[in-house]
């Protein structure tokens, strides 16, 4: 029989990262300062998913981010005060024929602050967001190619090109990064995913344990 205090722990949640006390991953960010500003839109569901999402951990790791959660933004006075503010000049990462592409072009932000609106959620869900949030619609896009695979090693991606957000944040500041847009050490980047590493590190073990009571469906491998 587990110890009553292990059970408390996983049953109270820590209101930073969002995760039971148990599985926190807060001592395991490493905060990165960028001069780009992030905003982090979060589908409901993806809130509820305290034991895989990755949204909290990337707002945790740029203190220059803000996250918000909503499936229409059209009228979010937060989202909408940030667009309109002439000194930022926003983007969305969603690919698109006409997304500036940032493997090969450098952000022209005219001496405003760059701001990157980033979706989290899954792509059904992430569709309806913007098919919603008509503000949205309206911001230039950006996307990128890579040649990474995804370590979400305890989530089904749709397709195998298909990055979580922390993941796709991070290819986003090493291309900044490479255009000059930010300076942000290399220790600092090779860190940034220490605090998804140990989610996942985490949830394996859990699926391995059968005294553990974390309980999710690991990944299945493919023929």
């Amino acid at each position: 029989m587990r110890d009553i205090n292990t059970i408390i722990q996983a049953r109270e949640k820590c209101y930073r990262c969002y995760r039971p006390l148990s599985s926190c991953m807060c001592s395991h960010v490493r905060p990165v300062s960028t001069e780009t500003k992030f905003v982090i839109l979060m589908h409901p569901k993806e809130f509820k998913k305290t034991k895989n999402g990755t949204g909290h951990l990337t707002h945790l790791s740029l203190p220059n981010s803000e996250l918000y959660i909503d499936v229409d933004f059209t009228d979010h006075a937060a989202v909408n005060a940030i667009i309109g503010d002439e000194g930022n000049r926003c983007y969305l990462l969603y690919p698109g024929k006409e997304s500036i592409y940032l493997n090969e072009h450098p952000l022209n932000n005219h001496d405003k602050r760059a701001v990157i609106f980033l979706i989290d959620s899954t792509w059904p869900c992430s569709v309806k967001i913007l098919r919603l949030s008509k503000n949205l619609q309206a911001l230039p896009r950006l996307s990128f190619t890579h040649t990474k695979r995804s370590q979400f090693q305890i989530k089904e991606q749709p397709e195998e090109y298909c990055l979580s957000t922390i993941e796709s944040t991070l290819s986003v500041l090493e291309l900044l990064n490479q255009h000059g847009t930010e300076r942000i050490a290399q220790e600092a980047l090779e860190m940034f995913l220490e605090p998804f590493w140990a989610m996942v590190a985490y949830q394996l073990q859990c699926a391995s344990s059968k005294e553990d009571s974390v309980r999710f469906k690991p990944k299945e491998a493919k023929d």
